[in-house]
């Protein structure tokens, strides 16, 4: 995109309008969350100032507003991830719900001794959901190894596979390295045994093009507050046969068909998964972050994303002791980490001093606990773009890194 293009983006955007510690805002923390444009705000306040009610449960006006906009909402994300029905797209609070509502409700499909397959690369909530779910059932878990690069080893992939394996869980994009896993070409494989699989997409959809049914995914799952959405929604979506196979995670208003003091049935989907008063603004103005990210056009924003990644790249490996992990993985996207080699100093003493200066990154092992210790580090300084990113920003963040080397050596 043109430079004046991203000008009138990052106007959109009121956060970046304002000073940090008497320097303009430098935004390199999307990956954790990204910053949220005035279509998306207005569309918040515009709910709770015109339109607020419960939804599905009311036949007066206001209830009736609210209901279709929000199942507007839910058909976009359907459209945004090329699911077959809209509700085969469950409505959570984050990834970390979702994959904790698959790992809870998917014991009706698995029996003792069966096997799951995760991922060096995984993000601890794409692990402990999983762990508990296999001391619980008698489970086996296993775990794919990565490369140097931090790209998985694949041969070791193929041969963790067997005929007893019944979830593989890995995310599409590590938010720890920006490494990008082949989940088509995993989701593929486990198949051939008979595996369901679920993507963890939390870092990819805000930088890539989504499509569950030509990925061949069981379950994939996102968060609206890392695509320029509202914290506390997430999404799930599932193929119909195995969300109508698997057993409520929740119990309440909305998920019920018919109670009596005898006999409980369960609404269809999606709201079978969808217990109680959901965030029905969150979800909304979720629709209204598709709707920016279809106006710029996503191809465009991971065409400038990877842009910029390149730039840093190669602005952090001129910097002398300095370590950029994953940096020759075939494909990354959306963030990296690096550490300065400098000993007895933490990654988060290069963000105290990078934060002075009104530069916003990561620090610490990024919820990614095992891929730091296969590095032997105990955490690093992540990297993480988003459409509003500018070239600008990294050379105010390389001048930071400078400037820290500087005071730390």
């Amino acid at each position: 995109m043109k430079p004046k293009d991203i000008a009138y983006i990052r106007s959109l955007f009121p956060v970046l309008q304002q000073n940090i510690n008497k320097n303009p805002l430098v935004y390199l923390d999307n990956a954790a969350t990204s910053q949220k444009p005035l279509s998306v705000l207005d569309a918040e306040k515009n709910y709770y100032q015109t339109i607020n009610s419960n939804v599905h449960r009311g036949i007066h006006t206001l209830s009736q507003r609210a209901t279709v906009e929000m199942e507007e909402a839910r058909q976009k994300v359907q459209a945004f991830i090329n699911a077959k029905k809209d509700y085969e797209v469950i409505f959570t609070k984050g990834t970390t719900e979702s994959i904790n509502l698959v790992a809870s409700s998917i014991e009706p499909l698995i029996e003792a001794g069966d096997e799951i397959i995760v991922s060096y690369l995984e993000h601890h909530s794409n692990i402990v959901p999983w762990q508990f779910l296999a001391a619980r059932k008698g489970l086996t878990l296993k775990v794919i190894p990565v490369d140097d690069n931090g790209e998985l080893i694949w041969e070791d992939y193929l041969k963790l596979l067997t005929d007893r394996t019944k979830i593989v869980a890995v995310n599409q994009i590590s938010n720890a390295l920006g490494v990008v896993n082949p989940v088509e070409k995993i989701i593929k494989e486990a198949h051939k045994v008979g595996a369901y699989v679920l993507i963890d997409g939390a870092q990819a959809a805000p930088h890539k093009y989504i499509d569950v049914q030509a990925l061949g995914a069981d379950f994939y799952t996102f968060s609206a507050h890392k695509m320029y959405g509202a914290t506390g929604v997430g999404i799930l979506y599932g193929k119909e046969k195995l969300l109508d196979a698997m057993k409520p995670y929740q119990f309440g208003g909305e998920m019920i068909k018919e109670v009596t003091f005898e006999r409980t049935t369960y609404a269809g989907l999606p709201f079978k998964f969808e217990a109680g008063t959901p965030n029905i603004a969150g979800n909304i103005v979720l629709g209204k972050a598709i709707d920016f990210i279809h106006d710029i056009g996503i191809e465009n924003i991971e065409n400038h994303e990877n842009e910029i990644l390149k730039y840093t790249t190669q602005k952090l490996s001129e910097l002398e002791n300095l370590t950029i992990y994953a940096k020759n993985a075939k494909y990354r996207a959306g963030a990296i980490s690096f550490n300065l080699n400098i000993p007895n100093i933490h990654s988060s003493d290069v963000g105290f001093i990078l934060d002075k200066q009104g530069i916003a990154v990561r620090t610490g092992h990024h919820c990614a606990q095992p891929i730091m210790k296969r590095f032997g580090i105990t955490g690093t300084v992540r990297v993480s773009f988003a459409v509003y990113t500018t070239f600008e920003d990294i050379d105010r963040l390389i001048e930071g890194v400078k400037k820290a080397q500087q005071m730390l050596n």
